[in-house]
């Protein structure tokens, strides 16, 4: 492209959705995995116990799993030529050695107990529930890492369409594999959920792999004016995404633990489950809106600018017509299977998760710019504001109103990313003139 005559790149509308439907189409079929597995596991005979032994496994999860999850967004803005991708490995091998480690030390030894009971707050009927499921959840983390790095590859050179093409293959399976079991009644524990999970998981990676590597073979050897060549310049970059990345998975544990002092537990782990897999199918396929920053921001922010205002306000609206309409009774009774009791109790969430959905888009545009500038070390304090008023609110309604069930949970995550959210533009006004963006470039 030859540059415009105000200084940025001609860029079009139609390019950014080019780039971004296939990826937000790609995030929002993540979600569906997650309802087609909550769907399953509603069909059991006894659903709050087996979706809640299920939740709480999958909270675990995400502390090992996100810091391979974090190597999607280093990969993108990092990798540019064989150099950088050889050192931008190197890294992974460490973080998903490091992560798979710990993990299955805590599934494996009675160190897991320790933490499920002491930490977690696992109740006794719930424990070995909860450790079988996670004695095998751990082993998502692996298949998750692996197709987030080359999901690095794939953004970078445009090729969105194919993390499209690797979540319709893993759900086709997930969904036969789930019809399987409730074809024949064998839909009995949380462990159902654990082995259709991972199974979709692993042909994800089957597909992320193929792809990226076969795009890693036309990379230059050395781009030039490229600087990224060693892992520690990798390293740099990665580590405050790291840190803050494990601030943020406490927030899903915490709830869950907290949900555990309510008025009726099991069923305010699994409509918290239900009203949180729901936020996520509509939140998910706007997931991706740091990309278009790092992607595009620097060719041309008018343009960015104006498909944000566009997107940004889509999220609520459609969280607003499951809350308000007959569509979200009819998705959770007919699709997932929910029984009335549970359904009522996941409308009720829901409807507090407006105001997540209101934010989202925005704080993920926003923390898109921070990591284009280089301030990746500001998302740690982000992120542990975020946790910390998600934390206090959680002990709040505790206290105060623990009949609120699910609802506290939402309300607690959903208040966290607000305070997350004014702080966040509380930096980059503070930094604008310190850090113009134009001037920065990865080190």
């Amino acid at each position: 492209m030859k540059p415009g005559m105000d200084g940025y790149e001609s860029l079009k509308l139609k390019q950014l959705f080019a780039f971004f439907i296939p990826l937000g189409f790609s995030a929002s079929l993540v979600t569906i995995s997650h309802v087609i597995i909550n769907s399953t596991l509603a069909r059991s005979a006894n659903p709050e116990f087996v979706i809640s032994t299920y939740a709480i496994a999958l909270s675990l999860l995400g502390i090992f799993e996100r810091p391979g999850v974090v190597l999607r967004q280093t990969c993108s803005l990092l990798v540019k030529d064989r150099l950088s991708f050889r050192a931008m490995s190197e890294v992974s091998f460490y973080v998903v050695s490091c992560s798979v480690g710990l993990g299955f030390i805590v599934a494996y030894t009675p160190l897991g107990e320790w933490i499920f009971t002491h930490i977690a707050g696992v109740q006794t009927d719930h424990l070995a529930a909860v450790i079988h499921n996670f004695q095998i959840i751990i082993f998502v983390s692996i298949f998750s890492a692996i197709r987030c790095h080359y999901h690095g590859i794939i953004i970078t050179n445009m090729r969105t369409k194919w993390l499209t093409i690797g979540m319709l293959i893993r759900l086709a399976a997930m969904y036969l594999l789930s019809l399987y079991y409730i074809q024949t009644d064998q839909v009995t524990s949380g462990m159902v959920g654990v082995i259709i999970f991972l199974t979709g998981m692993i042909i994800e990676c089957i597909v992320s792999v193929t792809e990226g590597h076969s795009l890693v073979r036309k990379l230059p050897l050395k781009k030039e004016d490229h600087p990224v060549e060693r892992k520690g310049q990798v390293f740099q970059f990665f580590r405050p995404l790291l840190f803050s990345s494990f601030i943020a998975v406490v927030i899903g544990p915490a709830i869950n633990t907290m949900l555990g002092k309510t008025n009726d537990i099991e069923l305010a782990i699994a409509s918290f489950a239900i009203a949180a897999s729901l936020m996520q199918l509509v939140t998910s396929f706007f997931s991706y809106m740091h990309q278009i920053i790092l992607q595009f921001y620097r060719r041309n922010p008018g343009v960015v600018h104006r498909f944000l205002l566009q997107m940004g306000f889509i999220p609520c609206f459609l969280t607003g017509v499951l809350c308000y309409t007959s569509l979200g009774p009819w998705f959770m009774e007919r699709v997932m299977g929910v029984n009335e009791n549970l359904m009522m109790a996941s409308l009720h969430s829901l409807r507090v998760f407006m105001l997540f959905t209101l934010i989202y888009p925005w704080l993920d545009s926003c923390n898109g710019i921070l990591m284009l500038r280089g301030q990746n070390r500001f998302m740690i304090w982000t992120q542990g504001v975020n946790a910390g008023v998600t934390l206090l609110i959680l002990i709040l309604c505790i206290s105060l109103t623990p009949g609120w069930n699910g609802m506290i949970g939402a309300l607690a995550q959903s208040l966290g990313l607000v305070c997350e959210m004014g702080f966040v533009l509380y930096i980059l006004k503070a930094t604008a003139k310190s850090t113009p963006l134009s001037n920065m470039e990865v080190s």
